[in-house]
Parts: structure tokens; sequence; C-alpha cells
């Protein structure tokens, strides 16, 4: 924990102005401590008013998305080489290379300190995205899907996961529906929903009938419905998903460009399962 700030401020308005003088600087110095902190997160410390550019806060999104990954991973006690391999596969899902990726990795290994300031870094993601709910909500789905990417959830991680939502301004009801969400988008994408190979053994681009009860309610899933929706409120869902979730309307909002596979991912996963839902209940 940094309180070098605290201890000088503290010492020098003591010195100066007595027992007021000592709160005053205690709390100069918890000012610095904190902008210290977010330094090393890698987090301009200028004030959001003083105007930082789009790129500056595409930046500071971004490496705050791996360092509170690395917090995450941390949550369970000792980051494991399994974990560290699941951030690696993040990386490779946007395509990360050199120096983007070094930036990913340091911001990773900054997550897993021991002081990190998850909610001062957090408080600088909802300024760097402008609290857009979209941009808030794709960073706390990205936690959830790295931290899903095993096919497990440890309850520390689950924990650690509402700390991280109430810190973005999500209810605990709204985690875990996208964490039930998450779930069944793990299980649809491995389930064998989509199908390769027409039954003449061609290749096909298409979804084909689901085989499994499973399957489909996974797809519900998905969209957050039930399986009584109608085809109404399954159309209703799906257009309000893929309005939050489109990749050219995140990036207009401010989503790092680096993170436009991810975005296409979610979007595409979207698409495939109500493809599946229109297919088995037959309607356009």
């Amino acid at each position: 924990m940094q309180i070098f700030g605290k201890i000088l401020g503290t010492f020098f308005g003591f010195l100066f102005g007595g027992p007021l003088g000592a709160l005053f600087g205690l709390f100069l110095g918890h000012q610095f401590d904190k902008a210290r902190r977010l330094s090393r997160a890698g987090f301009n410390s200028a004030p959001f008013g003083s105007g930082p550019s789009q790129r500056v806060k595409q930046e500071e999104f971004f490496k705050a998305a791996f360092s509170v990954m690395g917090h995450v991973a941390k949550a369970k006690g000792q980051v494991t080489r399994e974990e560290i391999q699941l951030a690696s596969t993040m990386m490779d899902r946007m395509n990360l290379h050199g120096e983007l990726r070094s930036d990913a990795q340091d911001a990773f290994r900054d997550g897993k300190s021991a002081d990190f300031p998850l909610q001062d870094v957090l408080e600088r993601v909802k300024i760097s995205s402008g609290g857009r709910f979209d941009l808030l909500q794709f960073f706390l789905e990205l936690q959830i899907s790295a931290a899903f990417a095993d096919g497990d959830l440890h309850p520390s991680e689950r924990e650690m996961l509402h700390r991280i939502a109430q810190g973005l301004g999500f209810s605990p009801q709204q985690l875990e529906q996208r964490l039930r969400m998450q779930e069944a988008a793990f299980r649809f994408q491995h389930g064998g929903g989509f199908n390769g190979h027409s039954a003449g053994g061609q290749q096909s681009g298409s979804w084909q009938q689901a085989s499994s009860a499973n399957q489909i309610k996974d797809a519900y899933d998905v969209l957050g419905i039930e399986e009584s929706a109608d085809a109404k409120a399954v159309k209703r869902a799906y257009r309000k998903l893929m309005n939050e979730h489109h990749p050219d309307k995140l990036m207009a909002k401010g989503l790092p460009p680096e993170m436009m596979s991810v975005a296409k991912e979610k979007s595409q996963e979207i698409q495939n399962a109500y493809d599946l839902i229109k297919k088995v209940k037959g309607f356009k």
C-alpha cells in the first residue's frame, strides 16, 4: 500500500498547522498517493475537464480492461499458468502484437499487485467511457468472459465481479443476469448448435435444427429471455442486444479499436443464437 504521501502530508501539516493542519495534510497526501497508484495503472491523472483526447481515453480503457482482468485472476490467490494463458488467449482474440501486447501484459501484471486501486480505476473507466452504458457493459462483459473462459467460475471470482459491477454502476441482479447469459454462451459455443456440414457432407454456413433441448434453451439464455417468449419478444430482445453490442456503434462511442474483434464475436454470438431460435421455432 502506498502511504508515503499521507505520512509526508500529515507530518508537514502538523508542523505548520497543528492537529487541523495534520488532517488537511493527510487529505492532500491521500490524493497524492491516489494519483501515483492511478499513474502506475496507466491512467492520466489530469482531471477529465482538462480534455484528454479520444485516443488517450481509449488507451485508459484498454489498459484498465487488462489490469482489472489481472485483478480478477488474482482473486483466487496465486495466479496460475492457466489463468495467464487465458489472458494470452484474450490478447490473441484481439490480435495484439508487439508494443500493444506488451502494454496489455504490463497492465495484467499491475492488476495482480496487492495494492491495486480497483475502485479508483473503475472510477476512471467511467470517466474515460463518458459514462456510456454500452461501453461500461462491454467492459463488464469482457471481465466476465475472461473469468469464464475456462468454463468455470470460482466463488472468489464471482465476488470480485460483483465488486466490479458495483463500481461501474450495475446492480447485483444485472450482473447475475449477465453471468447466466455468459454461461449459456459458453455452452452454446461448445454445444454443437452450429453444424458446419450439410446432410450431403458439403460445407454450410447456416444453422441447422438443434437436436438437443439444452441447445435451444442456451440460445434463449444468450438473448436473456425465457423459452416461453413469443416471436415478438424474441425479436425485441435480439434488436436490443444488437443495438447495445454493434461493433460500429461501440467504436463510434469510444471503444478502443484493438477491442473491435471481441465486439464482433459478441454480436455474432447474439446473431447465431437468434438464427437458431428462428430456425427451430419457424418464424421469420
